[in-house]
Parts: C-alpha cells; structure tokens; sequence
C-alpha cells in the first residue's frame, strides 16, 4: 500500500499547518515526530503526538522520525572525544583559534583545536594552563603543524604537549611522516587491566591527499618506531603495541578551505579516501576503525549535511570561526571577512613552506598581500639573493612592502631566530638564497600577525586565511541577527550549523517520500538563542 493510502489519525490538540511559517515550525521541531499530511486547505505538517493508521483522519504522505543534531555522524566520534555532537571547529595557526574560542566550544560540547601553530613555546603553556584551569576535564585539541624547514619546533611542540597532559591533537599540512608525529601517538600506548590496546593520546590527522591518508591510517612504521625506542623516547611495550592501531584516530578529509589547501572538491575528494579507510580496516581488522571526517567548504547547514550524507563521522569547521568574537583575528579583520563573497579568495606563498613553493588561501578582497607575495615568489626564483636583486626593484620593495630596509630586515630575521630556532641561521650563513628567503618570509610572517593584531597603517598587507565557505556563510546569514560580526560567536554558530544540518537532512528525507516543501517553509534560519548555548562535563554524551 502506497503511503498516500493510508489514513492518518494524529492524537492531540494539534491540527496541521498548511502555512509555510507554521510548516517550517514543525519540520524545525527536530526533536519531535513529524507527518506531513493532505489538509482541505492544501499541504499542512504537524509534529509531536502519536501516529496511527486507520480512522478517518488525514491521509499521510510522509513522517520523519525526531532527527536531533547529535544523531548526525557517528556516535562513536562523540563516546572518543566527550563531546555532544560531532562537530569540531579546525585549528587555525597563530592563536587565531584561540584560547577563549576553544574554551567557548569546549563548554558548549563541542571539540575546538587551538591554532599553536606559529607561537612561541610560552604561549602555548599559558593557553595550556588555562584549558586545565578553566574546562577541567572537557574536550580540547591542539594543532600540530608540519614544520619542514623548522624541524626543532615541532619536536619543542610535542614536547611541550607531552608534559602538560594533552589528550587529543590536530595534526596539519604533513606531506609524510616525523618522529615528532609517531612519537607522540605512541607515547600514549598502553594495555588495559583487561589486556585491550589503549591509545591515550587521540591524533585527529587533518589530509587533502589519499597518500597522506593512508600514512595515518596504518599503524606507526616501524623505522620509526626502532629509532624512538633507541633515543628513549618510547618505552618497549610502546614499542611492541604500535602495530595494533593506526596512528590516527580520526582522519579529517580537508577540501577547499582557507590556510594550506589543495581546493579539490568535498564530493570528489571525500569518497576515495572514505573507501580507503575501508580497505585498510579490512586489512588491519583494528579494535576501533578509524573514522573520517569532512571539512573545507562547510560554511552553510545544507553545505554540513551533505558532508554527513556523503558519510562523515564529523564536521570540521575553519573560515567561518575567525569572523566570530572569540577568534584571535582584529576586528578590522573580522570586518573584512564578514565582506566577503566566494569569489574573493586567491591563492599566496606560505610562510612555512615558502621555498617549496607551497601555496595557501587567503582573503584578496581588502588587501594586496596576495599580489606583493606573488612577487616575492617570483622574485626569489630569479635571484641568488638579496644582492642579486636589480635596484629598481629592490627599491619598490624596501619603499612599498617593507617599508625598511632590506638589511634592517634581516637584522630583526638574525635577532628572531637567536630565540626560536639558530639552525636556521647556520643553514643561512653560506647561502645568499636562504637569507633571502627568510626576509622574504619576514614579510609573509609580519602580514598574518598585522591581521590578528589590526596595525591600522597594515591593512592592505593582512595575511587573512579563508576559503570560499567564508562568503557562503555571509550570504547565508544575510537579514539574520549573524550578519553583524559582533552577534557572532562559535558556540550559536556551531548551534546553528549543527540544528541547520538536521532541518536539511529531514527535509531530505521528506523530497525522497516524494513531498513538495514549499521553498519558504524549506530554508533554516539562525534566530537569536534565547539563552546561551553551554554545556557541562554531566550534560557531555
């Protein structure tokens, strides 16, 4: 029998809505039953009571079960991490995830990394000590960078994770493997009073390619793995468990989205790495299979479900975060991204990876920092060095983008690197190539900290990372409370990113039993939350 057929008898003082506002009240009410129904007065929907075939009530056409956020994903991503609902907020490199947005989503159950990326170890300590002060035993990662031409800082990160007890960590932009990486997987490695394999340390691997993917998806290699133990840094039995888990926990499949990025499409790039995690996990037959998550273009709730619907564990949100008042982005930089359309992203040289030709996304709309670091780029691959430049435009540079001299530059480069890290001075030393690369890096440096700290005279120099979900999401929140960058804050986003997800997924449900929602009663909108969005380590799942 054809759902059309049967009958509906709805047990309650509620009649259907047959007006769009009042139908989208209902398929909002995701906690609820909803039915859609055939009324006098044409289409309606009503949501709560029961429902019972037979009588002579109306005729159904669809129902959908209550579809509450956290049902979305995985379950088992939500048991791992503590947290309500399968969504993470990504790490975004210096201190622009910062503290109080990690605190923020740590307290509203959701899991925040914070952008260490780029910081001094000092700093990372006191946004350490306050996690441990401020949301003891709540939910929180940290991101850990592959650093290639700074190798002793990733080492001093790990480090510095190691002694304060940091459970879970965002690893990014690796190309392959360090013992940096593997020694602070394994340094977790433990058996149970029941003999089971436990991973204390929970490494969340954030990849754009499916060769890096499957580095983190198999257990340590065990080079690796013999040459930590003969340093000392792991213990035998470490040692010996390594083989029983990946090194990841979680594998986060990043598409177009600001920062270090490849800007390949989520539909395309999501499903092989998905598939591959199912022929490693046939392989390996792990405990606990490896979950995978989508972020990168996640800027809207249809964008988010149909990350889900593709078969994400969870969502990993970048962009739409630094615009929030929690951010470490300046206002002038929050108001700049909250202008911003799709279109109005390029693509720069990356600081990190500036020799290697390594490029990021970043915000064109407001700045000529992707022009000027183009040229460098360019600039660098002609010349042998700073001496080799032609006057001309040497003069351009030392006038327009560093505005000082090139030698007074590289004076604060020598000053600088004393500190963080005087390999690089000694790598400079007999090569005029380097030392022109860490001026040129200076400038690319000096342009992402202009953005977070909002040196007025700076602006058309800002280093802004984002990705074209930036401008997805202004237009989603146009007319709404979200379109003032000052209402904005990551938990009501997260909220409404989340809520909105669910709404879309049930409406999906609902097209599929062939109904026609009409197109006012089939757009989520963010409302102001008529109290704030909070949690506790008693109300976490």
């Amino acid at each position: 029998m054809d759902n059309r057929d049967i009958p509906l008898r709805w047990y309650g003082e509620r009649y259907p809505s047959t007006d769009p506002a009042g139908i989208y009240q209902v398929l909002a009410d995701l906690d609820e039953h909803c039915a859609v129904v055939v009324t006098p007065e044409g289409i309606g929907a009503v949501s709560g009571g029961s429902v019972a075939a037979g009588g002579t009530g109306l005729p159904l056409l669809a129902a959908a079960a209550p579809l509450p956020p956290h049902r979305l994903g995985s379950a088992a991503f939500l048991a791992a991490h503590g947290v309500r609902q399968p969504y993470m907020a990504g790490a975004m490199a210096g201190g622009i995830a910062s503290a109080d947005l990690v605190i923020a989503l740590a307290r509203a159950g959701f899991l925040a990394s914070y952008g260490a990326a780029g910081l001094l170890p000092e700093t990372i300590g006191k946004a350490l000590a306050r996690f441990a002060a401020e949301v003891p035993g709540l939910p929180y990662a940290v991101n850990l960078i592959h650093s290639p031409s700074e190798d002793r800082l990733e080492r001093e990160a790990v480090e510095l994770f190691l002694r304060h007890g940091v459970r879970c960590v965002e690893a990014s932009a690796y190309m392959g493997l360090t013992p940096h990486v593997v020694r602070y997987r394994l340094a977790g490695m433990r058996r149970d009073a029941a003999g089971q394999v436990v991973a204390e340390n929970r490494l969340i691997a954030k990849v754009s390619r499916a060769e890096t993917a499957e580095r983190f998806m198999r257990p340590a290699p065990a080079a690796l793995v013999t040459t930590l133990l003969e340093q000392g840094l792991i213990t035998a039995e470490q040692a010996a468990l390594a083989h029983h888990v990946p090194l990841a926990d979680d594998i986060t499949v990043e598409a177009d989205s600001g920062g270090h990025t490849d800007r390949r499409p989520l539909p395309a790039l999501f499903p092989p790495i998905l598939r591959l995690r199912d022929t490693v996990q046939r392989e390996h037959r792990y405990a606990v299979p490896i979950r995978v998550g989508a972020a990168g273009g996640l800027g809207t709730p249809v964008a988010v479900a149909a990350a889900f619907a593709m078969g994400a564990a969870y969502v990993v949100t970048g962009s739409v975060n630094q615009s929030c008042v929690e951010s470490g982005a300046s206002p002038a930089a929050k108001a700049l991204l909250a202008e911003a359309g799709i279109a109005d992203c390029e693509m720069a040289p990356a600081a990190d990876m500036f020799e290697m030709g390594v490029e990021l996304q970043v915000l064109k709309k407001g700045t000529l920092f992707p022009m000027r670091a183009q040229r460098l780029y360019q600039l660098y691959q002609a010349h042998d060095g700073l001496e080799a430049l032609p006057a001309a435009e040497r003069g351009k540079l030392e006038q327009q983008v560093f505005r000082r001299p090139l030698e007074d530059v590289w004076q604060e480069c020598v000053r600088y690197f004393e500190r963080r890290d005087p390999e690089q001075l000694v790598r400079a030393a007999g090569s005029p190539k380097r030392r022109m690369a860490l001026v040129f890096r200076w400038y690319l440096g000096m342009s992402s900290r202009w953005a977070v700290t909002g040196e007025a005279d700076r602006t058309m120099d800002y280093q802004i990372w984002t990705g074209p979900a930036m401008g997805s999401f202004n237009d989603w929140v146009t007319g709404s409370y979200l379109r003032t960058p000052g209402n904005r804050r990551v938990a009501e986003v997260a909220h409404h990113l989340m809520r909105g997800a669910a709404f879309h997924t049930r409406l999906a449900q609902l097209r599929n039993a062939g109904v026609h929602i009409p197109a006012p009663a089939a757009d989520y909108r963010p409302v102001p939350l008529e109290a704030p969005v909070l949690g506790s380590s008693a109300g976490i799942r």
